[in-house]
Order: structure tokens, then sequence, then C-alpha cells
């Protein structure tokens, strides 16, 4: 499947039970990269706007360039009332924004999606002199408790192309090529998100690898994670844990 497209009939799961950010991130993006209430920034595969939403609130002029329809659309129903908001129809290799536009670039979740050295050299176009990009990923821990380590196992004995797509396939020394020499930057913060059932499986389905009901691993795989939960749960809930990792410079 086209990547611009994986995420069409994931709408609704991505705006209901995707994690956001903690205040931390956002405040290292203002108090250490440089980032002011004034910048024009441009959030390069903003899918339903969760990361624009956050930066508007600080009152920075954001470009939410995102290829999907279906996902741009949910940003725009969102955000279209902040003046300070504007809906790009375009990706991270032709973002149709013009040269020396933008004081900064965030990819939020989508830079596993791009085509890395047209993205570069794009990223290159429309910044500023001196602007930086910025990486972004709500990365999901894998070991530490018996429920990551289970769900991890769930996704690798069901997942449609789990470990063709994840962005864990992503390391810093594979983005090292993407920065100006010695300008790759890294910062990581931990991010817990509480979720009951429903939460869980919702958040499940939000993956574009994860089968929907139509899929013969749909209902084993749904039946597992049921078990699952029950034995991890605590008062109902279980912790679903990430570390948000960072990656910025010049490019």
């Amino acid at each position: 499947m086209n990547s611009k497209e994986r995420f069409s009939n994931r709408v609704d799961q991505y705006v209901k039970y995707r994690p956001s950010y903690s205040d931390e991130v956002i405040q290292y993006l203002y108090q250490t990269i440089g980032f002011r209430p004034e910048s024009v920034i441009a959030d390069v595969g903003a899918g339903t706007g969760i990361f624009t939403k956050l930066l508007l609130e600080q009152g920075s002029n954001v470009i939410a360039v995102e290829p999907n329809p279906d996902m741009r659309k949910a940003a725009v129903d969102q955000l279209s009332g902040n003046p300070n908001f504007h809906a790009a129809t375009g990706s991270a290799e032709e973002t149709g924004l013009a040269d020396n536009s933008v004081d900064f670039i965030v990819c939020a979740q989508s830079f596993h999606w791009f085509d890395r050295m047209a993205a570069k050299a794009e990223f290159n176009r429309i910044l500023k002199p001196g602007g930086k990009a910025v990486l972004i990923w709500n990365s999901r821990l894998t070991t530490g408790t018996a429920f990551l380590e289970g769900y991890d196992r769930l996704l690798r004995t069901y997942g449609i192309d789990y470990e063709k797509v994840g962005h864990k396939n992503i390391s810093q020394d594979t983005l090292v090529p993407f920065f100006k020499d010695g300008g790759l930057h890294k910062a990581a913060f931990p991010l817990l998100q509480p979720l009951n059932f429903e939460q869980l499986s919702g958040r499940m389905l939000s993956s574009s690898y994860v089968p929907l009901p139509d899929h013969p691993n749909y209902k084993p795989l749904m039946e597992e994670l049921q078990q699952l939960f029950d034995a991890s749960q605590q008062n109902g809930l279980i912790s679903f844990d990430y570390e948000t990792e960072i990656y910025w410079g010049e490019v």
C-alpha cells in the first residue's frame, strides 16, 4: 500500500487513541532548540494535527503539510478556527511551500514514511538559512513489563507488515547522514498513556500494520489482546509506555 494512503481507514482511531506529547517535549523545542511564538513552522506529515495543535497553543504559525486527504480533513476540522493554522496538500518530498519560507520543520511520527534523500532536498529548499528540522517519535517500549513484551509479541504474530514498516527500523546512526556533519542532536523523554481495554484496542487499530475486522488475523489478535489486558490490568487500566525521541539539527 502507498504509504500516503495507509491511514485513510484508521483516522477515527488515530484521533481518539493516539497519544499526544508531554509538556517537557514542547518546552525542549521552545527553550533549547529555539522555537518562538513568532516562528513559522512546517509540520510535515502532520496527520490529524496532534502535534500541530501543541505548536498552535504556543502561538506559532503552523503549516500542516499532509498528503492523505482524510487525515488532513481531520486536522482542518479540529484546528481551522485558529488563525495561525494553515493546511497544505503536500508531502515531505513535495511540500508545495515557497523557498526559504519556514523557520523550522517538525516531523512527528512521520519521518519513517519519507523518501529520505528527496525530503532532505525539499527541507533544504523551504527552510530559511539556519533553520532546523526536528524529527520526533513516541517510541513504544517493547520491554520492561509483561504487558509491553506481550503486546509486541502479538504484533509480531498477527501484524500484517509490522517488522517491515515500523519506525524502529530507523536508528540514530541511520539519521546522521540526513543532517549536516556533526549537527545531529538527540533528546528523550518518558511518556505514559493509561488505557482501558476499549482504548487499548483502539490504540492498536490506529496502527497501519494491524489487521482490520475483515482479516483472518483480527479475531485471534483481539482475543489474545483481551487475555493480555486481563492478566496485566490494575484497576481496569494498563500503562502503555513510550519514550519520546527527538532528533534535530540543520539539514
